[in-house]
């Protein structure tokens, strides 16, 4: 997804939350309510990536159509990346016959259809739909109310917003697990809302009449990331918890988007138009000393730090292909992961940084699959001739 990686990249009880993936959440997918534009690598008036096609699965480049279905590989011998004993990994499928939550082990056994309702249920695309505990799991869904939560086991199906034409979506949790961020249309135009993870007490906290989306929690809880438009394109801002202290970090005239937060939070890494093509930046929390990570004529974007800090997943696009790439956080060492044909993106590295979850086009149709954090052994988790996809990590 040029401009809109994001995040996904799958949703695993043993990972850490991907990179920001922006991308237009529609009628497929909200049961007829269309959300407002989120940020794309094109400029703000065409927003995002089109939804249609994310809906059904296939990724986009930037400024392209529909991506063709990629010329089938002859079978390799590849070794087998060791899954995470103890990891569940969450996913959304449209194999029963419209977009549902599942949940596999680590080693793609026991899928299971979760939401197992009429209408599209589907996980978030730039946050982990887990909550921190594990006990439970946050969605959208296109039944009246558009964000729900359940249990971990698919039980206590809950309405949290039961607001069916304000756009709700993108439920991210907190870190202690206590509040939810979401973003709604309710007040007119997108805007950056928190609720009690009750869904309780639901506040608007951007409050700006330009469009406000894309959110990240820092990690102690204490302060939000979030694209906005205000100031005549997208850029990077941060505010407390509260909604106090809005602030540009980017502050730059070319398109600023996909921020996330190194895991000590005295960095965030972006994707940014602002030298002609995107390239991926880092710059400190505040904003200053923003540097260029990547050099090159493609589109690189939808960054994500590893657990440790050192290294950094990213999607470089080319015309017919995107690849995974991995590089040091000083942007050295850059190397493709995933080479075959066929478009890879949604990377979203195991609480270890030993193994990246990703999506694949490489067989016909969206697939989950899991490699080592070196490229080798990668593995078709899914194997269905639906469309798995857009799904997130949980540590």
């Amino acid at each position: 997804m040029s401009g809109a990686n994001v995040r996904i990249a799958p949703v695993i009880a043993g990972c850490v939350a991907s990179a920001a993936l922006l991308a237009t959440l529609t009628s497929a997918c909200q049961g007829g309510e269309e959300a407002p534009p989120v940020v794309t690598s094109t400029a703000a008036a065409t927003t995002a990536r089109t939804a249609t096609q994310e809906a059904a699965g296939t990724p986009q480049a930037t400024a392209t159509a529909v991506p063709p279905t990629p010329t089938p590989r002859p079978p390799t011998a590849t070794p087998t990346a060791t899954p995470i004993p103890s990891a569940r990994i969450a996913f959304t499928s449209d194999r029963d016959g419209n977009a549902e939550i599942y949940v596999m082990n680590a080693d793609g056994s026991g899928q299971t259809n979760l939401t197992n309702n009429p209408e599209a249920d589907y996980l978030a695309l730039w946050a982990s739909a887990w909550s921190p505990d594990g006990t439970k799991i946050a969605f959208n869904s296109g039944r009246p109310g558009v964000i729900c939560v359940m249990n971990s086991d698919g039980s206590g199906q809950t309405n949290l917003t039961n607001n069916p034409d304000s756009g709700d979506s993108e439920p991210a949790w907190s870190p202690d697990g206590s509040r939810i961020l979401f973003v709604s249309a309710r007040d007119g135009n997108s805007e950056i809302y928190v609720m009690n993870s009750d869904g309780s007490g639901q506040t608007n906290l951007s409050n700006n009449p330009e469009y406000d989306t894309y959110l990240a929690w820092l990690a102690d809880g204490s302060q939000v990331l979030f694209v906005s438009w205000r100031d005549g394109n997208a850029e990077i801002y941060v505010m407390n918890a509260d909604g106090s202290g809005q602030t540009n970090l980017t502050n730059n005239a070319g398109i600023d988007q996909s921020p996330v937060w190194s895991p000590d939070g005295t960095k965030i890494a972006f994707s940014s138009q602002r030298d002609g093509n995107e390239e991926i930046y880092v710059m400190n929390a505040d904003g200053s000393a923003q540097t260029r990570l990547t050099n090159n004529l493609d589109s690189d974007e939808g960054p994500v730090w590893s657990p440790d800090g050192s290294r950094i997943l990213f999607v470089r696009w080319r015309e017919e292909n995107s690849e995974i790439y991995v590089m040091n956080s000083d942007g050295s060492g850059q190397t493709n992961l995933t080479n075959p044909p066929g478009y890879d993106n949604y990377p979203a590295w195991s609480a270890d940084g030993s193994q990246v979850l990703f999506v694949s086009w490489r067989d016909g149709n969206a697939e989950i699959y899991v490699m080592n954090a070196d490229g080798s052994g990668q593995t078709n988790l899914t194997n269905n001739p639906a469309l798995d996809r857009w799904t997130l990590p949980r540590e």
